[in-house]
């Protein structure tokens, strides 16, 4: 049983790196947008401090949760060696299978919507900013 809450206990962590990349991407996001179409609509002249923030935010973002991916992984591959090692010693009898993450795949696809939003930024192409 201790081996499933550690695993909780990581999946929690992860939720948190979720949680606050989720809000630098989305906030970073949203200071970008806001300036970039002031700046179209010629309210503005100058918007490259704001938006440069603004990107800055979401690749804050983004390397915050490819950490939080990476610790992720690293750490639940040293548990299952763990786990597998005191099998071997006979500490433990029962086999119990760790079931797919749910919060990792959440991660990734988190990832992969930063990744485009960080390319749609830069060149103005696809779902997130396509002219």
């Amino acid at each position: 049983m201790s081996f499933q809450r550690t695993r909780m206990s990581a999946d929690r962590t992860l939720m948190s790196v979720i949680r606050t990349s989720l809000s630098l991407i989305g906030f970073g996001f949203t200071i970008y947008q806001v300036f970039q179409k002031l700046y179209d609509a010629q309210v503005i002249k100058h918007a490259t401090a704001p938006r440069n923030f603004g990107m800055s935010l979401v690749i804050l973002g983004i390397g915050m949760l490819g950490l939080g991916i990476i610790y992720q992984i690293a750490f639940m591959i040293e548990l299952r060696h763990q786990r597998e090692q005191m099998r071997r010693d006979g500490l433990i009898h029962a086999e119990s299978h760790f079931p797919v993450s749910l919060t990792l795949i959440v991660a990734l696809l988190l990832l992969a919507i930063g990744v485009l939003a960080i390319v749609s930024m830069l060149y103005h192409v696809g779902p997130f900013g396509g002219v």
